[in-house]
């Protein structure tokens, strides 16, 4: 709102309203009030949970500090996704398809992960919403999101295909550079190893002749609908120990962002030799909310936690991630990126299948972890809360630095 009030006035000449053009501004002005205001209105929402006792149910698992976090309150996802929409509202353009998307997602997710809170707490049962309706949901969105990035003329990426385009971006000052700079809608996206960090999901179907390209797209399509479901799963198992998600995903978050910054750059992406992404740009300032959001979520949700996000947050903190990491196409560097959810959920899936198998075969359930997901198996060998999730906010660095390097790996 505030970007279109600036662009007026500075239409009409006043002096410094023209600072809202520039991406690097608004994204620090996004940051700012997404941290305060998550601080600020992070209290007030945490008292008016603890004043209609929406608290968190803990089952008994033998864990270390576990009874302390009876009845902390939970939904707090909410302090996330206020805190982020707001600073988005004022200074986004809001008719930028990226943002448009980022904001269904927020929401929807947002919702979906409310209902299986308010099931928990209200109706007080402990399964919350059936597995099969956050399935729907998530695969909803994926499909969304698959359709508008093949259906919208707004969404394009740079056409790599030649040398001589190439060459022609570097300039981006030049007031030919949109004439003569290919563009095109593809099924592509940015991956170490390949020719000019680019792979094109039409080579997968390129035997199918006139119908690859739709073919292509049907096989990206189901890359993006694994993808949401995948990571925001993933982000909600790893909602275990306080501050544990949080933390993590602001340093996902703060990389997805520097990525998001080059990938809307024409110079920077031509000097990385990755995907420039027209338009792109206003994702930053989306990020920045985010990160500020997340790390104002964090002031409460460190231990000992003094609210729990819930899958209201957990599973919109994970579905963010995954759209946002497709739509500046680097949805092929989430395993590496995301690797803490990976994990998370792998440990959930081995415990389940050898516990699944070993009983079939000799009658009784042995189990590859003490507790899974595999935060909990470091609880049980004595580790302090705290001190695993340091450890893990550290691979979670490490693995973003490695994310960031890959740029320039061909």
């Amino acid at each position: 709102m505030l970007y279109y009030l600036f662009q007026y006035l500075n239409d009409l000449g006043l002096p410094g309203a023209g600072v809202f053009q520039y991406i690097s501004f608004r994204a620090s002005l996004a940051a700012i009030v997404s941290l305060v205001f998550a601080t600020i209105i992070g209290k007030r929402i945490i008292n008016y949970l603890q004043y209609k006792q929406i608290g968190e149910t803990i089952r008994e698992l033998g864990l270390e500090g576990q009874n302390e976090k009876k009845n902390t309150p939970t939904m707090g996802g909410l302090i996330i996704i206020a805190s982020i929409l707001l600073p988005v509202l004022l200074f986004n353009k809001l008719d930028n398809v990226y943002i448009i998307l980022m904001v269904v997602t927020t929401l929807w997710l947002g919702l979906l992960g409310f209902l299986d809170d308010y099931i928990k707490v209200f109706r007080k049962n402990k399964q919350g919403l059936a597995g099969r309706f956050k399935i729907v949901g998530q695969v909803s969105l994926g499909f969304i999101v698959a359709a508008t990035l093949w259906l919208s003329d707004d969404v394009k990426v740079r056409d790599f295909s030649s040398q001589e385009t190439t060459m022609q971006a570097v300039d981006s000052t030049s007031a030919n550079v949109e004439k003569t700079v290919k563009y095109e809608n593809a099924p592509v996206t940015s991956v170490p190893f390949f020719k000019n960090n680019r792979f094109d999901y039409r080579n997968l179907t390129s035997w199918m002749g006139e119908y690859g390209e739709m073919a292509a797209w049907l096989v990206f399509a189901l890359v993006v609908i694994f993808i949401v479901t995948a990571v925001s799963n993933g982000c909600n198992l790893t909602d275990g120990l306080d501050g544990l998600c949080t933390g993590t995903s602001a340093i996902i978050g703060m990389t997805l962002g520097i990525l998001a910054y080059v990938t809307s750059n024409v110079q920077y992406a031509n000097y990385l030799n990755i995907m420039y992404i027209p338009n792109s740009a206003e994702l930053v300032i989306y990020m920045a909310a985010f990160m500020g959001a997340t790390i104002g979520f964090l002031w409460y949700n460190a231990n000992p936690a003094q609210v729990f996000m819930g899958d209201t947050g957990s599973l919109t903190l994970g579905g963010i991630i995954a759209v946002f990491a497709i739509l500046i196409r680097i949805e092929l560097l989430l395993p590496i990126l995301c690797g803490i959810f990976l994990v998370e959920t792998v440990s959930v899936m081995l415990q389940v299948s050898y516990f699944k198998y070993t009983k079939k075969k000799y009658g009784e359930g042995r189990r590859l972890f003490k507790m899974a997901p595999i935060h909990h198996h470091y609880q049980k060998n004595g580790l302090r809360e705290t001190k695993i999730v340091i450890r893990f906010w550290i691979i979670g660095i490490i693995l973003a630095i490695i994310t960031l390097v890959t740029l320039k790996i061909r």
